[in-house]
């Protein structure tokens, strides 16, 4: 139960949060949109075994949620469901690829544990890239700059609709479980037994309200085409950001700044 209202909240935070007035929320969307994607290649293009050049780019997601006075907590909480999937994905590096790379205090260290730490590193960086854009643009306006860069109609209505949704699918999940415990006095929880029936009322109640909710939006005028709001056009400050931040993550990606600075010291 208690799980079910945490992600709530935290769908509900998120949308709050994006409603900020801050340097970055003012920032538009198409900047936000391009910076984040641009800043997904470059971490994921990095070599699996240049942990020192990865790290560096750890400045963009601190620096943006200093900017955009974003609180840690709410992020680093929903950034923890995509650990387990990075954490599975690096142990089968550490089972296969044994070979030696180097000896810290005495204590080998492979190639795959290497690529374990990097691939949890870029989980990191790019789940909390795609949460700050989250936190900082509404996604009616990531929807309509996704459209403006010519993804599918059909798969920007259906994130639309799945997120803007999901929290009525959480409601019913969570009223029916309090239904459940009200009838199973002094239970932690729902039995084995019981939890192919619970999954197919959810699918059936979940179709009724979905079904209602359609009926609501035809009468309120959808024709299968969700409407956005288009956004103001893309000022000069919004270019010298997008460049100036485009360039320094270049940098950063094809340049060892940090050889470059103490070379000049």
């Amino acid at each position: 139960m208690a799980n079910i209202s945490d992600s709530m909240n935290t769908i509900n935070s998120l949308e709050e949060m994006a409603e900020g007035k801050t340097i970055i929320h003012q920032l538009h969307p198409m900047v936000k949109l391009v910076i984040t994607l641009l800043y997904i290649v470059l971490v994921v293009s990095f070599d699996p075994y240049n942990i020192t050049g990865l790290v560096v780019l750890a400045f963009y997601p601190v620096i943006l949620m200093a900017l955009a006075e974003i609180p840690y907590k709410p992020l680093l909480t929903r950034m923890l469901v995509a650990l387990p999937f990075s954490f599975f994905a690096g142990i089968s590096n550490i089972i296969f690829n044994q070979k030696l790379a180097l000896m810290i205090g005495g204590i080998p260290i492979t190639y795959g544990v290497i690529s374990f730490f990097s691939i949890t590193i870029k989980t990191v960086f790019t789940v909390m890239a795609v949460l700050i854009l989250i936190a900082t643009t509404s996604l009616p306006q990531i929807s309509y700059q996704l459209l403006s860069i010519k993804v599918p109609k059909l798969i920007v209505e259906q994130i639309m609709l799945t997120y803007r949704y999901i929290s009525v699918l959480l409601e019913q999940v969570s009223n029916m479980y309090t239904a459940y415990m009200l009838r199973s006095p002094g239970g932690k929880g729902i039995k084995m037994k019981d939890m192919g029936i619970f999954v197919g009322q959810l699918l059936l109640k979940s179709f009724d309200r979905a079904e209602n909710i359609y009926y609501a939006m035809k009468c309120r005028g959808y024709d299968g085409h969700y409407l956005y709001a288009k956004p103001d056009p893309i000022k000069s400050a919004d270019w010298i950001f997008l460049l100036g931040t485009a360039f320094l993550l270049i940098m950063m990606r094809f340049f060892d700044l940090s050889q470059i600075i103490g070379s000049f010291l």
